[in-house]
């Protein structure tokens, strides 16, 4: 670590002067070797730097959706040229241009801090070896070893032996026990902010791989932290608690005002802008119009989260519009009633029985309709043939029309008296 420490050693005169200015500050409200001005010198570096990597950082959120939004076409691209490397290679940095997604974006606010940080780890190992070095004279190195937060020195670690604790006027003791609630607290907060990103941040409808791998961060991280944690001085954990802790208050914020679309987040908040909605009768605040507006423009593609928030609108009467703000429609409030009118008149799945029942009762039905229309259909062929006046002269024709098939026609012979 030392060795990694000394290849940033340029950035540790930049780094050390901006502890001594905080700590000329904190210095007049606690005392120049108080752990607390030191202390608080290195949480107000940590301030600064973060403050500094916003750009970087927002860079990352859009990285890390663009990537989120793109796995199921870097899926398809895997698949499709799974035997052409060179051209599976090729078709994804097609991908990223046309996007205009950097992978390494999502890494940019961790690769940016480091020089900060292991300047930070050479300055306090400076420290603890009594050397100075940047803008830390020997007046201010003996400040700074004489500096204890609950007990411990600023550049003491929880491998350090009882001969080096001593001599920097602290205890073993008190030592391993700060040092150990230091790093369960650094672990801990390195799995909640990724687990709040997991569980609230992800859009739940696309199933991927790149889902999976931020999963097993989520477990694998805050173990490489607690290793790491032994080897680094109370000053280092101070710094790198104090950075995961703004991560997990930045994204949360993040979270709330601008979530990932599909999202548990994004169904939160369009709930609240709903019922901000219901209050108020408008849109308030530029960040939930801009949302509005996006939803709007997505037309048919919107997903289910999306849809329940236009319909909820339009059972108040509203619609949204394409400049992210509402306006009063019948139509709107119409749609959403004959929906949820259609909704209810659905039928019921009837039972077997219930089914063979009806059927039974529809043939029945049927068989009596068709033997009144057959009887109808023979009074209405009998009618005219009563209804005819009979002629005196002549025979009668319906005894001809009514001889039955093989008999000859004209007047028939008398059968033989013994036949009858």
């Amino acid at each position: 670590m030392d060795t990694i420490a000394s290849l940033f050693s340029f950035i540790t005169t930049p780094v050390s002067w901006v502890i001594v200015q905080f700590h000329k500050v904190y210095g007049a409200l606690f005392g120049d070797d108080s752990g607390w001005a030191w202390g608080l010198s290195i949480v107000s570096l940590v301030v600064l730097i973060r403050i500094c990597l916003i750009p970087l950082f927002v860079k990352q959120i859009k990285s890390t959706r663009n990537m989120q939004v793109l796995q199921p076409k870097m899926k398809a691209i895997q698949e499709r040229y799974k035997n052409d490397k060179q051209r599976q290679s090729e078709e994804m940095m097609k991908l990223y241009k046309e996007t205009g997604t950097n992978p390494l974006s999502s890494c940019l606010p961790i690769l940016a801090q480091s020089p900060f940080f292991f300047a930070l780890y050479h300055v306090l190992s400076s420290i603890a070896s009594g050397k100075k070095i940047g803008a830390i004279n020997q007046d201010l190195l003996d400040s700074a070893r004489q500096a204890h937060i609950f007990g411990a020195p600023l550049a003491a670690k929880f491998t350090d032996s009882v001969e080096k604790v001593t001599s920097l006027d602290a205890s073993l003791t008190d030592v391993r026990i700060v040092t150990a609630i230091m790093i369960v607290l650094m672990s801990a907060s390195q799995f909640f902010t990724q687990r709040q990103l997991m569980t609230k941040n992800v859009d739940l409808t696309v199933k991927t791989p790149y889902m999976q791998q931020q999963k097993m961060l989520m477990y694998i991280f805050p173990v490489i932290f607690a290793v790491m944690g032994i080897n680094f001085p109370v000053g280092v954990l101070v710094y790198w608690l104090t950075t995961n802790v703004w991560t997990m208050g930045q994204q949360m914020y993040v979270i709330n005002q601008n979530p990932t679309p599909g999202s548990k987040a994004q169904d939160a908040y369009l709930q609240r802008v709903l019922k901000s909605v219901t209050s108020h009768g408008e849109v308030r605040g530029r960040t939930r119009r801009k949302m509005v507006k996006a939803i709007v423009a997505k037309g048919s593609d919107r997903n289910d989260i999306e849809r329940k928030f236009i319909t909820g609108l339009g059972k108040l009467g509203l619609a949204a519009q394409e400049d992210g703000t509402v306006a009063k429609s019948e139509t709107a409030a119409a749609d959403a009633e004959g929906g949820q009118a259609h909704k209810r008149q659905q039928p019921k799945r009837q039972t077997k029985a219930k089914r063979q029942t009806a059927g039974h009762t529809t043939a029945g039905a049927k068989d009596t309709e068709s033997e009144a229309a057959g009887s109808k259909t023979s009074l209405e062929k009998d009618a005219p043939q009563d209804s005819k006046p009979k002629s005196a002269g002549k025979p009668a024709s319906g005894s001809s029309r009514q001889a039955k098939s093989g008999q000859r026609k004209g007047p028939q012979r008398p059968k033989h008296p013994s036949k009858k």
